[in-house]
């Protein structure tokens, strides 16, 4: 053993004590391991930071881009809650969000599409009053599943396909692993559908952010235009659209007359509706029914500050000391003065008069909105304390499909191979922000920086595992035992040991450890890397035993109210299953010769 292999070593034994001590964040991980390979010159210099220039990075941080306007635009969405309003039993309805989120994983980043389904199946579960505990693990588990089927729904398909380029020159496609992750997907929804009874019922989750204030204390005004599907309808057949998240309190006819409206009222264009519920919940009700909320539009019009200047929501207590106490919003002129609206209010007293003719007191909450600068001006000028961000989308436009059309066409254009996978989904991540479908803000919000500086550093270290021959030192012990077994066996051993190294190591990580190694495996018993590849690929996404492996396990935690033991009851045999089908997909997909 060479002195670079026992530093290359050394370095992957102390990242493992690193991660499993979580002491460091993996970004710091990821850093320290680069800086020590580097200083040793375990890997070299002039390789140091190519990480950072790797294809990779660009797939990453752009399909996270996208990924975000599709949850914006909200079309998913909306498909998912007429559906649930149709389905009644919990199997039906954890499969349809389990196969909702598993097929949407395969064209936007997993932890994107997870994203889309949890507010969805945590309403679903309150309506029915039935556990959260019993719907987030299976959504969880279903959107790491369905990432395997394209090249992009998850990482460790994407860094798979950096190690296949350094072993063979040539990376993987788009739809190399579809044929093994589709029929593996719908195998995991039947089982999933199935196994929630797994889970414990008598868990409590933490409470989101969008449910810490009571939902029927914030009062917003919503016109209902000509054109709305509501017209003619009845008041109770707009709050059905709410299931239980909003009410209409009052309704303001001929400029200025309130009344009290019951379920059977029907409703008439330009109607002005005074709708008490959270920012949050009243959005999707204002788009399905076409209404528009009052003062939302007008701050279109007015030119941003600067090129970054988007309209933006936020959250803010009036202060003991604010202009606004004892007075109106339209005796302040805000949006004339300060280029603010006051979309919402949350009191603790019951007003009667209209949203701009209201006196704010000390303690009163608003949902202010304006642009980002003319925001943060009115903030201060006005003495209000703003609340910790909501990722507010109340009062702003949204582009239905166009995010899936740009991303369809981004495929489309990959599939056929007119671009290069990172030039496509650049591309398309570029035109989103072109075309303003979410702010530039929310696109550098919506890329996991920590995770894109961890692959950064950790890719060199991993290549320097094969110029080291240290992977080969590794792969002759694994080929000990792999020698002794059949060949599909062989991708069996790969595909569990990557599984079970994936919860001590970021599944990321593991991959650019064992990728590598398995390619090294593969040669040393005669077999081609392909399916020894595929195998760490699947075997790092799957991480099913613990919350850590993975960041979607981590998300459901809290808001289910999961503990560590819980993720065995449904996690164990779902890795049997995905170990045994998926050893044999892959084998059947790329054979061993």
């Amino acid at each position: 053993m060479t002195l670079p292999q026992i530093e290359s070593l050394a370095i992957i034994a102390g990242m493992l004590v690193l991660f499993l001590s979580d002491r460091l964040r993996y970004d710091l991980v990821g850093a320290t391991a680069l800086s020590v390979a580097a200083l040793l010159g375990v890997v070299p210099a002039h390789k140091a930071f190519s990480g950072f220039s790797s294809p990779v990075i660009i797939i990453i941080a752009s399909v996270l881009v996208i990924s975000r306007a599709v949850a914006v635009s909200g079309l998913i969405e909306l498909w998912m809650r007429r559906l649930l309003r149709r389905l009644d039993s919990t199997t039906l309805q954890v499969g349809a969000l389990t196969a909702a989120v598993t097929f949407l994983s395969a064209f936007v980043k997993n932890v994107g599409a997870l994203g889309v389904f949890m507010p969805v199946a945590i309403q679903a579960a309150e309506q029915r009053n039935r556990p959260v505990s019993r719907y987030l693990m299976p959504l969880a588990f279903g959107s790491l599943i369905g990432g395997t089927i394209t090249q992009i729904g998850t990482s460790p398909n994407i860094l798979i396909s950096e190690v296949r380029q350094q072993v063979t020159g040539h990376p993987y496609g788009l739809f190399d692993y579809t044929s093994i992750g589709l029929p593996l997907s719908i195998v995991a929804i039947v089982f999933l559908a199935l196994g929630w009874r797994l889970l414990p019922a008598n868990r409590r989750g933490q409470r989101s952010a969008e449910k810490r204030f009571s939902i029927e204390d914030y009062t917003s005004e919503a016109l209902l235009p000509p054109d709305s599907p509501l017209v003619g309808k009845t008041v109770g057949e707009l709050e059905a659209l709410g299931e239980g998240t909003m009410s209409v309190a009052a309704i303001i006819r001929e400029e200025s007359h309130r009344y009290v409206p019951r379920s059977h009222w029907t409703l008439f264009a330009d109607d002005v509706l005074v709708l008490q519920g959270d920012p949050t919940a009243l959005q999707p009700v204002i788009d399905q029914a076409g209404l528009r909320l009052l003062n939302a539009e007008q701050l279109e019009q007015l030119r941003p500050h600067g090129k970054e200047d988007e309209l933006e929501a936020t959250e803010a207590v009036v202060g003991p000391n604010s202009l606004l106490i004892g007075r109106t919003p339209k005796g302040l002129h805000l949006r004339q003065t300060y280029e603010v609206n006051v979309l919402a209010v949350r009191t603790g007293r019951r007003a009667a008069q209209r949203l701009s003719e209201r006196r704010f007191e000390p303690g009163d909450i608003i949902v202010l909105q304006g642009r980002t600068t003319a925001l943060a001006d009115a903030l201060e000028k006005l003495s209000l304390l703003p609340l910790a961000e909501r990722n507010l989308a109340i009062g702003r436009p949204r582009t239905r499909a166009l995010p899936l059309l740009i991303l369809l066409a981004a495929l489309l254009a990959i599939g056929m191979r007119w671009v290069d996978v990172e030039v496509g989904f650049f591309v398309a991540a570029t035109v989103i922000l072109l075309l303003r479908l979410i702010t530039v803000r929310e696109a550098y919000e919506a890329i996991d920086w920590p995770v894109i500086v961890m692959l950064g550093c950790l890719i060199p270290v991993g290549e320097s595992l094969k110029d080291t021959g240290t992977a080969k030192l590794l792969a002759d012990g694994l080929t000990l035992i792999a020698a002794q077994l059949p060949g599909m066996l062989a991708v069996g051993l790969i595909l569990v040991v990557s599984m079970l190294v994936t919860p001590f190591l970021h599944h990321a990580a593991a991959v650019l450890v064992m990728g590598p190694v398995a390619a090294v495996v593969a040669k040393n018993l005669g077999f081609g890397p392909d399916p020894f590849l595929m195998a760490v690929a699947f075997g790092a996404a799957c991480d099913f035993l613990t919350p850590i492996g993975h960041q979607n396990s981590t998300l459901v935690m809290r808001p289910a109210g999961y503990r560590f033991g819980d993720y065995w009851r449904l996690g164990l045999p779902l890795s049997v299953l995905v170990a045994i089908a998926g050893t044999w997909l892959i084998v059947w997909s790329w054979p061993l010769k």
